[in-house]
């Protein structure tokens, strides 16, 4: 792999080095360190079951700054979802919108997470009345943290885009649950039946 002005964003998510140290770094074997720093990094986004759930801090639809702190002694269920007012994802926060208080009972609070600014985020709560914070993370940190920003395929068609996938975090902060095939029709039943709590 060779770094280019190009590759610097993606590199930049994991280093956080501005492009113009890029192009100040004269010696190829800095150049080679970087890149091992950086596909060393990239392999730790990889999260599994019992790992500790990556710290986070990002705004919601209405400018507060919501951090994973927030929800310390409490289960999350922190879902990642491509875009609102699209068909899937409107059927997914519907379904936890009607089975809201079903996860509340069972000791779940709920967080959303796209790339959407907060001005869409607000219309889509107002329009289906979600009662539901959502994360504008419109510089993708939150998203490249978790690991749910890669290749999709629709209509034939390659693109890189947000996995659906949805985290559930237990109280101590570890990882409860990956759901990464969601049911987005039934997505409340499906993680009260598949997390083990």
């Amino acid at each position: 792999m060779r770094l280019t002005e190009q590759s610097w964003p993606m590199v930049n998510i994991c280093l956080n080095l501005p492009l113009r140290t890029y192009r100040t770094i004269q010696n190829p074997m800095l150049l080679d360190l970087i890149i091992d720093t950086f596909m060393s990094d990239l392999q730790k986004i990889h999260l599994s079951i019992g790992d500790k759930a990556p710290d986070f801090s990002c705004l919601d639809q209405e400018g507060n700054m919501i951090s994973l702190a927030d929800f310390a002694g409490k289960k999350l269920v922190l879902f990642f979802y491509p875009r609102d007012n699209t068909p899937g994802c409107t059927a997914e926060a519907c379904n936890l919108r009607d089975h809201y208080d079903d996860l509340r009972e069972a000791g779940f609070e709920l967080l959303g997470v796209s790339a959407d600014s907060q001005k869409k985020h607000q219309n889509f709560i107002r329009k289906f009345d979600l009662p539901f914070s959502l994360l504008a993370d419109v510089d993708k940190e939150v998203i490249q943290a978790y690991g749910v920003w890669g290749p999709k395929k629709f209509m034939g068609k390659s693109f890189e885009g947000i996995l659906r996938t949805t985290f559930v975090i237990g109280e101590d902060g570890r990882i409860l649950n990956i759901l990464t095939k969601v049911k987005t029709k039934d997505h409340a039943a499906q993680i009260l039946e598949e997390t083990d709590v």
